[in-house]
Parts: structure tokens; sequence; C-alpha cells
């Protein structure tokens, strides 16, 4: 049994995004503990790039805000899932202000070991997933993390359009074989 935090990064309660992580939490559910972390239930600033946090005891951050209440939790996981609805190509700026406020060495303390992408797009063009794509990539490598797979939407605009969409099945089906 793994630990598995899914951050989603929809201001959007119960839009396509959440309901796709759902989907997914629903099928990691049946052999895992999984916690959802929603950026609309959580106040987070950005990173400012200061560095204090590397010189302070403990190494947290100066801002008191809702932050403090999410290291603990991915401090626990094992496994990461980051689903996100794309704008302008990237992540929303709720959930990058989440992964920005990583670059803190508490991050030395994660024993998360595998990734996951959930992401929905309005549009349909067949690059639109590619710079996220490129960044996860990143991660992957630079933390030597384990790929443990994606689910890709496209199309999906309006608040429940992804609802019978093969998606869910996909990711349902994803987080079941964890």
């Amino acid at each position: 049994m793994s630990r598995i935090v899914i951050l989603v990064g929809s201001m959007r309660k119960n839009g396509n995004t959440d309901i796709l992580a759902k989907a997914f939490a629903e099928g990691a559910g049946q052999k895992n503990e999984v916690d959802i972390i929603s950026v609309a239930d959580y106040k987070v600033n950005p990173c400012i790039g200061c560095n204090s946090c590397f010189d302070r005891e403990g190494h947290g951050c100066f801002q008191a805000d809702d932050m403090q209440k999410i290291y603990p939790k991915l401090e626990k996981a094992d496994m990461l899932v980051v689903a996100s609805p794309v704008y302008f190509y990237g992540i929303s700026a709720q959930l990058k202000a989440i992964v920005d406020r990583l670059h803190t060495p508490m991050r030395n303390n994660f024993k998360i070991k595998k990734l996951a992408l959930l992401l929905v797009a309005a549009a349909e063009l067949p690059t639109v997933f590619d710079s996220i794509k490129l960044q996860y990539q990143l991660v992957l490598d630079f933390f030597h993390l384990e790929d443990a797979g994606m689910v890709l939407v496209r199309g999906v605009k309006d608040k429940g359009d992804i609802k019978n969409h093969p998606a869910l099945k996909d990711a349902f089906a994803l987080g079941k074989n964890l």
C-alpha cells in the first residue's frame, strides 16, 4: 500500500480536472491511501526566490500561509500526481505556486518515488500538452522519479464536458493498476 497525494490545480470545484482526479483516486484508492489536495482549498503565495528556507532551521518558508499544511502531506507520500487544467500551455498559476514552493531543502525529506500527470485542455491542438510534458520529463529526470503514467484530455472546456469521456476510465485504470 502506497500513500498517494494528488495535487489538483483547478479553482473550479467539480470541474473537469476535479472529475478526472477523482476518477484516478477512485481506482488508486482500492489498494492505496489517497489524499487529494485542491488548490481551491488552500491559500499559497508564490515563491519569491529569497532562498531564506536554505538558512532557516527546519528549512521552512518565512511565508505563513497554507503551504505549511501541504508540506507534511508531501513528506509522507510515496507518489505524487499532478492534475491541472491547461492555461496558455502551462499548469494553473495556483498549482505552479505550490510547485515553486517545493524549492526548499525540505523536499530532500520527501520519499516520493513515482509521479503521474493528469491534464485537461479546452483546445484540441495536437501540441497543447507539449510544454507541460517537457517540464514533467525534466522533473522526472532531475529527481530520478518513475513515470507512473499520464492521462491527457483535449477538447473539454465547459464544466462537466468530461463526464462520460473515455479518459475517466483511463484515469481509473491508471490508479487501479498502481
